[in-house]
């Protein structure tokens, strides 16, 4: 989606985008967005009536070529909650532009959705953490260099929102709520999100922790500035999948991150569908 001469408006991709989408959801209306990031994907099986879209069905979506990540949008239910996941990511660093990456979002916020949430896998940089440890995301820190906003403003968007609250306070509390009353542990964090795709190394993650940072991976700040800049609230939970680099003693690969979301993936379930469960009874 960055504009050259002759390009056509964001606001015609999102739109596009959006019209297959809408086409394929006869009656319902997403009021939840959901993001499932690496090995996370799992929790589409616990939609009630999807309706499923592949990536390659809509306009503008590429299709994900890191494992882990399915290619396409489950529409349904959670509980009384009518909810559109993505299941699955267009990452910076294979190659696709920051409005790219958080397109799916743009969608949702056109289709109605007033509230995002997101997921990662990260490596632990604060060392009390553990793999498997699912992370509350307080705050992020954009170490991209690269902002989704940059360009034309698409309709319904702020030019220059405010990031002061990038994960809304009121849905954190809903995430403890639901974390207790499901009995999953949790830990709270900041996460950075750098450009990749190679791993840090051992001195960037000691800057890394000097800066506040708690958690780090590759996705997910573009998606929650597109959101914030739409006036959507936003909720996250990074899954901690290995010491970040120098934290331990293990090599790091992709193959290793998708193990350890697979044994987390019945307590991260369990979170989101109480998450939702909360919110619903909060808004009723």
């Amino acid at each position: 989606m960055s504009l050259t001469p002759g390009t056509a408006h964001p606001d015609r991709a999102i739109e596009s985008a959006a019209a297959v989408v809408r086409d394929r959801l006869g009656g319902l209306q997403p009021r939840i967005a959901i993001v499932l990031g690496s090995g996370l994907g799992g929790l589409v099986r616990l939609i009630a009536d999807p309706v499923e879209i592949p990536y390659a069905a809509i306009p503008g979506f590429p299709a994900p070529a890191i494992p882990g990540h399915a290619g396409r949008a489950i529409a349904g239910r959670i509980g009384d909650a009518e909810v559109l996941a993505f299941a699955g990511r267009f990452h910076p660093y294979e190659g696709h532009s920051p409005a790219v990456a958080a397109l799916p979002v743009r969608v949702a916020h056109v289709l109605g959705a007033h509230t995002l949430f997101v997921s990662n896998a990260a490596g632990g940089i604060r060392r009390t953490f553990r793999t498997g440890d699912l992370m509350l995301i307080r705050d992020h820190i954009n170490l991209m260099w690269r902002n989704p906003l940059a360009g034309p403003v698409p309709h319904g968007q702020l030019r220059f929102p405010d990031m002061s609250s990038p994960y809304d306070d009121e849905l954190l509390t809903l995430l403890r709520a639901a974390a207790h009353a499901a009995s999953v542990p949790f830990v709270e964090g900041v996460y950075a999100g750098l450009l990749g795709p190679s791993y840090e190394t051992p001195a960037e993650i000691r800057m890394l922790e000097r800066l506040g940072a708690d958690a780090v991976g590759m996705s997910t700040v573009p998606e929650v500035i597109c959101a914030r800049a739409a006036g959507m609230r936003v909720a996250g939970v990074s899954c901690i999948t290995n010491p970040a680099s120098g934290m331990g003693d293990a090599r790091l690969d992709h193959a290793g991150v998708l193990r350890a979301t697979t044994r987390a993936q019945e307590a991260f379930e369990r979170l989101v569908v109480g998450w939702v469960r909360q919110l619903c009874a909060g808004d009723s």
